[in-house]
């Protein structure tokens, strides 16, 4: 991933920004809806990527994935559409209760850019999406660098679009999203009128994404480590964040971790789901081969 990589992680001030003020606004507004729904988890589940995770003989990733975490976040079907079969087979193969956060197609966000001929592929997409039934959580959009304010037109039609049965969250990465004032606040009421989440990316070189506006009752974060000894000290700062926003009325907490260079994403979840128990009070499972295997120099 290098959307956000630096060179010297060490020069960057990882402090957790301040709140926005309209997320406290937000949530103390949100009714009492029973116990949080906390999900946390990586971005793929194949043997490449999760280097060291799968014990030997494991013969199929996903059924053990989902043995070790409760969800994942989807990023495979940000290149391609699969097969109606494909996700019936996710869908069986993975526990109850487990969840999919699936990524929108490129075709949607990158290649037409929300432009009047995506509709009938996002119709196409949502088709066999919804395949996933019960394990189907929060679909993410996650548009293009380059894909700016002047496209807002576009924004709003795909807002008025989408089928409000289905959650979305929406990731903007244009600067000028989160740097003119006017155009930040038209975009989150416009994100919260329609109960969409606003996605936060914690990443090194792209601070200005954590912007700590929350649009709904969903904290969907996607936090990327720089392979460095600080990305520990983070997901405490992010424990401590989720608290507190906890407190303040949050309910839907959605946590991705992922690496510059996916070489510890699969520990850096275990360190962040016992830590979360011990300051939640949650169950989350914690992987258990990782558990067997803490690294005391990182835990």
């Amino acid at each position: 991933m290098k959307f956000g990589k630096v060179e010297h992680p060490e020069l960057i001030d990882f402090s957790m920004p301040e709140n926005h003020p309209d997320t406290e606004i937000l949530l103390s507004e949100q009714e009492d809806k029973g116990e949080s729904n906390i999900y946390v988890g990586c971005a793929k589940w194949n043997r490449q990527d999760l280097k060291n995770f799968y014990p030997r003989g494991t013969k199929d990733e996903l059924v053990y994935y989902s043995s070790q975490f409760n969800c994942i976040e989807m990023n495979a079907t940000f290149y391609r559409i699969f097969p109606a079969e494909q996700y019936q087979k996710w869908h069986d193969k993975t526990p109850e209760g487990f969840k999919f956060f699936p990524k929108m197609t490129n075709e949607v966000s990158h290649l037409r850019r929300l432009n009047d001929k995506v509709y009938e592929i996002a119709d196409r997409y949502l088709e066999v999406t919804t395949l996933l039934k019960e394990k189907l959580g929060t679909i993410f959009l996650q548009m293009h660098n380059n894909f700016g304010p002047k496209n807002w037109d576009r924004v709003v039609q795909f807002v008025n679009y989408w089928p409000k049965e289905f959650p979305l969250a929406m990731e903007f990465r244009h600067t000028d999203w989160f740097t003119d004032e006017k155009v930040a606040q038209e975009l989150y009421h416009l994100l919260e009128e329609n109960n969409i989440a606003n996605v936060l990316v914690d990443t090194a070189g792209r601070r200005d994404i954590m912007h700590m506006r929350l649009t709904n009752d969903e904290a969907f974060i996607r936090y990327v480590g720089a392979n460095h000894e600080s990305d520990y000290a983070r997901l405490d700062d992010w424990v401590d964040k989720l608290a507190e926003w906890k407190a303040m009325g949050l309910k839907n907490i959605h946590f991705f971790v992922h690496q510059n260079l996916e070489l510890e994403s699969p520990l850096l979840s275990a360190y962040f789901i016992e830590n979360l128990n011990k300051k939640l009070g949650t169950k989350l499972t914690v992987p258990s081969t990782l558990l067997k295997n803490k690294p005391n120099t990182l835990f």
